[in-house]
């Protein structure tokens, strides 16, 4: 039984890939090419996300400064903090809604990207991280689930969003962790000259 369990987690991973690869190829390669015109001017990628997205953000600006698959000169990347406490503590007050807006303020230039990763789109903090970079001036690339939710309802024509058609948090994230990687191999594709896929 709890074999069969496991069993049929693969299966639905492999079937919601397979069922997205056509929908995402597009959005995820105008990722690609935000990422890509962002670094090769001086600009940087900022990521963010809460709990597991937290964890593929840093993941994806570890890929940037210290490299994917294949050797390259770092790129300019930097996962914005989730520790609340330290935030919290330097303003005073619970504004656990402004934590990554305010590291935004602070870091982002025109230019650069913000990279949001949330299931649902609808975290306060990811929204108003949204609305920072965008008075930054800056693209914004949203990974979402289902309907990109209230983040997808913020992002302007210049921004990306890349939302996987599921509900399930596990699902989703699932594909996030994929979609990075073909952002990460894309721009590295695109730096560097194609290389076989082994």
């Amino acid at each position: 039984m709890l074999e069969q369990r496991i069993q049929q987690h693969f299966i639905d991973s492999a079937d919601l890939k397979y069922q997205a690869a056509q929908a995402l190829s597009h959005p995820i390669a105008a990722a690609v090419q935000a990422v890509l015109a962002c670094v090769t001017s001086g600009g940087k990628v900022l990521a963010c996300g809460n709990g597991p997205s937290a964890a593929e953000a840093q993941q994806f600006a570890a890929f940037c400064v210290a490299g994917f698959e294949r050797e390259r000169p770092e790129l300019a990347a930097l996962a914005l903090t989730t520790d609340s406490t330290l935030l919290t503590a330097a303003v005073g007050g619970n504004e656990l809604a402004q934590q990554f807006a305010r590291q935004v303020r602070a870091l982002g230039q025109a230019g650069d990207v913000l990279l949001a990763l949330s299931v649902t789109g609808n975290d306060a903090n990811l929204l108003a991280a949204t609305e920072a970079a965008h008075e930054r001036d800056m693209t914004v690339v949203v990974l979402t689930g289902r309907t990109g939710g209230k983040l997808a309802a913020l992002l302007r024509e210049t921004d990306v969003l890349i939302s996987v058609p599921h509900d399930r948090a596990a699902r989703v994230r699932e594909v996030h962790a994929l979609a990075l990687h073909c952002l990460s191999d894309g721009v590295d594709a695109q730096l560097l000259g194609e290389q076989e896929i082994p």
